[in-house]
């Protein structure tokens, strides 16, 4: 028996390449029911072929009632929903806050209206000082959902973790599509977090089970330098230096100084908890983790662990099999 044997989980969002890989990895568990809760219907007509046995319901986080409709009786809900790409937010700002801040208000709200047992969102390292608007809304995001613990009953997290490799608008599938004798790069010095669907899911998992409310779970992952990326992928091409996009950051950065004095330390992971009432203080929040020190501060470029090339050719030929 685990946490979500017999019982009922929605994922908003759920067509994109995490909530396929989530509903893989939950399926073991013998859950009573899952939903895939989109607004895509070509994409869940696709998703129904690999997995019949899930329930499908369109519909948009921005659609506070029809939300309510589609978590009544659910135990667990992830909330992957979400405006992602950079540039998009930055041209169409009202559609980005739509979705990734009313949305979230939204979420917490029939979450907390229908009972729901356990919420855990998926945030982004853009959302630590972020100088974009969607780390900007992922931000307000995360705020929404760590303070609904304090008028809910229902257990509010968050999980933040950056480029997922190989998923949909990330940089391996990017560099991979170009065609020619050159790769675009914006600059050279950038760096990213390099983690693995699984890893994205391992760490949902563990929020599930780990939660009491409030908790920003952070994966330790390795880093990797985005010329480096492009190299291994495509030895053969030139790099074409085209300067950064809006809202782009150099680095990735997952915790900022200011969250040190709220963070502890975990064999695999960073936990950062709440500052309001006293909660980063809560033993039953800290459990057996270590307080970082007071100048800690966690981005791609001062990693103490990279992922090599040899490494990324391993992983593209076992995902290419």
């Amino acid at each position: 028996m685990t946490l979500l044997t017999d019982a009922t989980v929605l994922i908003t969002g759920g067509t994109g390449s995490f909530g396929q890989a989530f509903v893989k990895a939950a399926s073991a568990h013998k859950p009573a029911r899952i939903i895939v809760y989109s607004r895509d219907e070509m994409k869940q007509w696709e998703m129904a072929k690999k997995h019949p046995q899930v329930k499908y319901f369109i519909g948009d986080v921005r659609d506070r009632e029809r939300l309510h409709l589609a978590m009544r009786g659910v135990d667990y809900v992830i909330h992957a929903a979400a405006m992602k790409i950079v540039p998009s937010a930055e041209y169409n700002p009202f559609e980005c806050i739509k979705t990734n801040v009313i949305g979230a208000m939204n979420v917490a709200d029939a979450a907390t209206t229908c009972g729901v047992k356990k919420v855990v969102a998926l945030s982004t390292d853009k959302a630590s000082s972020p100088v974009n608007l969607y780390g900007a809304s992922k931000l307000c995001s995360d705020k929404l959902f760590i303070a609904s613990n304090s008028y809910s009953n229902t257990i509010f997290s968050v999980v933040r973790y950056g480029n997922v490799m190989g998923s949909r608008g990330s940089v391996i599938p990017l560099f991979k599509s170009f065609v020619g004798t050159k790769i675009p790069i914006t600059d050279i010095r950038m760096t990213r977090f390099m983690i693995t669907l699984d890893q994205g899911v391992d760490l949902v998992m563990h929020a599930l089970n780990d939660s009491i409310g409030g908790e920003i779970y952070v994966r330790k992952i390795p880093s990797m330098k985005v010329v480096e990326i492009a190299r291994t992928i495509r030895p053969e091409a030139s790099l074409d230096i085209i300067g950064t996009r809006p809202g782009e950051k150099l680095h990735e950065q997952m915790i900022g100084h200011e969250d040190a004095p709220y963070t502890y330390e975990y064999q695999d992971y960073f936990k950062i908890l709440p500052a309001i009432y006293d909660w980063h203080l809560d033993p039953t929040r800290i459990k057996d983790g270590v307080a970082v020190s007071p100048s800690f501060f966690y981005t791609s470029d001062n990693n103490a662990h990279w992922m090599t090339s040899e490494q990324l050719k391993l992983w593209l030929a076992h995902e290419t099999l």
